[in-house]
């Protein structure tokens, strides 16, 4: 069952802390999981009440705001855990057997109650992950690799539906020519707009002179291109500094390097899609 959700004035009259305080242990902690209206408002609920009364519980023991948070966090994910899992374990048994219903089913129970953020990090990344493990070791068939992956996917473009609407900064997201995989910038983009960020997402296979018109168009706060496979950068370092020109440009993925990053005067995103997501949020903040 959904909880009530709150803006941050509410939020802070429940609780006792300021809305500058609270704004400023969402952004560098994380403490907080706000939802999203249309016009870009973040809106709380029950679990973030929760987090805020324990981050204030460990400071009166004298921790510092840092490990307070930290206290907090793992005080957070360990009451979460069995849901997680359970949930997980759900969602595996229903993609397996072909059954969409229940894995729909599964989807939204884990929605339902925790945050967007949690769900990502802690069921449909590690699901897809395993999921691409084990179609290489044999473990699951093609037609069961691509009936899961498209599920997912299907939820995931729901999530992302709207996410260009609000007043926030914006993201132009795009994979590199030759990359197919746009799955991990399509998760990046829904864990960034959790950060009150519009969101404008080219997709896979998007030529660099593609990227440049339309940040030239966009005057985006951000760009992001993305790269799995071996080689797809490979002599574009000197045009994705045209890139540059419009907007900061993030480079992620397994094919970018720091020698990459560097010639074309770009940042590197860490692996870590949640993080990364975080990263670039608090860059421009």
């Amino acid at each position: 069952m959904a909880d009530e959700l709150l803006r941050i004035g509410e939020l802070s009259r429940r609780t006792g802390v300021s809305p500058e305080l609270l704004r400023a242990w969402e952004w560098r902690y994380g403490l907080l999981s706000p939802a999203r209206t249309a016009g870009g408002f973040r809106l709380y609920g029950e679990e973030d009440i929760a987090r805020v009364v324990s981050m204030r519980a460990n400071l009166d023991r004298g921790l510092s705001a840092a490990e307070a948070a930290q206290a907090t966090l793992a005080g957070a994910r360990e009451s979460e855990g069995p849901f997680l899992v359970d949930g997980g374990r759900e969602l595996t048994r229903a993609l397996e057997s072909f059954d969409e219903v229940a894995a729909q089913t599964a989807l939204d129970r884990v929605l339902a109650g925790l945050s967007i953020e949690a769900v990502l990090q802690s069921v449909l990344i590690p699901y897809l992950h395993e999921l691409g493990e084990r179609w290489e070791r044999g473990e699951i068939s093609v037609s069961q690799e691509h009936f899961a992956s498209n599920v997912v996917r299907g939820r995931l473009s729901g999530l992302a539906r709207g996410w260009d609407s609000g007043g926030g900064p914006r993201a132009l997201l795009a994979c590199a020519q030759g990359e197919q995989h746009d799955l991990p910038l399509l998760i990046f983009g829904i864990a960034l707009r959790a950060h009150g960020w519009r969101i404008s997402f080219l997709g896979a296979n998007t030529p660099v002179e593609s990227i440049v018109d339309t940040a030239a168009t966009l005057a985006p706060s951000a760009v992001v291109i993305s790269g799995t496979v071996t080689g797809v950068f490979e002599g574009l370092a000197e045009r994705l500094r045209d890139v540059g020109e419009h907007a900061p440009l993030y480079l992620a993925g397994a094919a970018s390097s720091e020698e990459l990053v560097r010639v074309a005067h770009a940042a590197h995103l860490d692996g870590d899609l949640i993080v990364a997501a975080r990263t670039v949020a608090e860059r421009h903040a």
